[in-house]
């Protein structure tokens, strides 16, 4: 018995040094980032940057329900259509109320620029024209925001129409990552 316990000993030992040396190469573990920035879009006129993709089949009543519209759309450091680009906002809108409309909204938040270049985000939740502001879940990210998970909140800060309807909303993004 004592000497299976002197071969074990060496071996506890190592697995110690070796789960020590693991845990001190850890970075630090979960970090927060909070991002603030500008999603720029354009519907209508030669520059759109939304289209719809799907409208209602036999929809006589008006209704937009069931229509589907992507988008690409940049992001920037400031509300000013001149301010820095970081990024591209890649959309995908389902009109999915029978109500008042409201959308579900998935978007994938890709940094171009900056200190998050090549990283993404991704957005996914209910937004309602009419809430003064909308919040969604960040669901996943890649680069510096792998399993990444957190929070936005957006409010329209700008709007203009009715021929080149540009569309500025400010996202406050709180995202939880390693």
């Amino acid at each position: 018995m004592a000497l299976s316990s002197s071969y074990s000993s060496p071996f506890l030992l190592l697995l110690l040094f070796a789960t020590a040396a693991i845990a001190s190469s850890d970075d630090g573990g979960e970090k927060t980032t909070h991002l603030h920035y500008y999603l720029h879009a354009n519907y209508g006129g030669p520059n759109t940057t939304t289209v719809t993709v799907v409208s209602p089949p036999g929809n006589d009543s008006g209704s937009s329900f069931g229509s589907i519209a992507v988008g690409d759309h940049m992001l920037k450091e400031g509300l000013d259509p001149s301010s820095t680009l970081i990024g591209k906002a890649e959309e995908l809108a389902v009109q999915a109320s029978l109500g008042s409309p409201a959308y579900l909204s998935a978007f994938n938040f890709v940094f171009t620029a900056g200190d998050y270049n090549g990283s993404s985000i991704s957005i996914l939740g209910r937004a309602a024209p009419s809430d003064a502001a909308i919040e969604r879940g960040v669901v996943g990210g890649s680069g510096m925001f792998r399993m990444a998970r957190g929070y936005t909140i957006s409010r329209v800060v700008k709007s203009t129409g009715p021929d080149d309807f540009l569309f500025v909303v400010e996202f406050d993004a709180y995202v939880f990552h390693y």
